[in-house]
């Protein structure tokens, strides 16, 4: 090789090393940027991770030293003001309280259930069926029964979670009524569906006995547990 063939690919050599300095310089902050944003982004994510379950221990602890008062009374004062640093724990603090109000007065927990599900429309739906079915059955004494039966009604609509067993408390309602025939046929409609449970369909069955119903067309309860 010449000299001056050396000449031109030391040039030419150190042409490319200029533009790729010069592209480096013009667009290496983009890869700054990114590796920056990568390492940020992990480390948000960590952190958001350990805030989540930091909440979650503290929510946790809250709610069972609440549960560790003497008597029932205290237990309901110390549920009611315990500070819950997981929001979507409500649901858990409002279950327990019904449980622990429920055992001086029923209606008192079904009025807290009723004000929980006032305001909790970002709840997850099939807590508030839970919590609306437990609501009408603990405020038997105090609820009208229309307004029961409307709102069981709307509970058992089909697609609905809890629909089988908000219909088995219609058929209560119906019996305390009197409405003895239309009892027995919502009961026999609850046995049959495919999607009744073994001690839903059991509960039904007997019930429909003690009614006087007939059970020729119903399948035995052998044969579904």
């Amino acid at each position: 090789m010449s000299n001056t063939d050396s000449f031109i690919d030391e040039v030419t050599e150190e042409v490319r090393r200029d533009q790729l300095y010069g592209t480096m310089r013009k667009y290496g902050w983009i890869a700054i940027v990114a590796v920056v944003a990568i390492v940020g982004g992990a480390s948000w994510n960590e952190y958001q991770k350990a805030q989540t379950e930091s909440a979650a221990r503290a929510t946790g602890d809250a709610l069972l030293g609440a549960l560790e008062a003497d008597e029932a009374v205290d237990r309901v004062t110390a549920l009611e003001s315990a500070t819950l640093e997981a929001p979507e724990a409500e649901v858990v603090r409002q279950f327990l309280l019904s449980a622990e109000q429920s055992a001086d007065d029923k209606a008192a927990a079904a009025s807290s259930l009723d004000a929980f599900l006032a305001n909790a429309s970002e709840t997850d739906p099939i807590y508030l069926a839970v919590a609306e079915l437990k609501a009408l059955m603990l405020g038997a004494d105090a609820i009208p029964a229309a307004e029961r039966r409307q709102r069981f009604e709307g509970m058992a609509q089909a697609g609905q979670p809890l629909a089988l067993l908000a219909s088995e408390q219609i058929a209560l309602l119906d019996v305390q009524q009197g409405n003895i025939e239309a009892a027995i046929d919502r009961l026999q409609s609850i046995v049959l569906d495919a999607g009744v449970s073994s001690g839903l369909r059991q509960r039904a069955t007997q019930l429909i006995v003690a009614l006087g119903g007939e059970l020729e067309t119903l399948p035995s309860l052998s044969a579904t547990q």
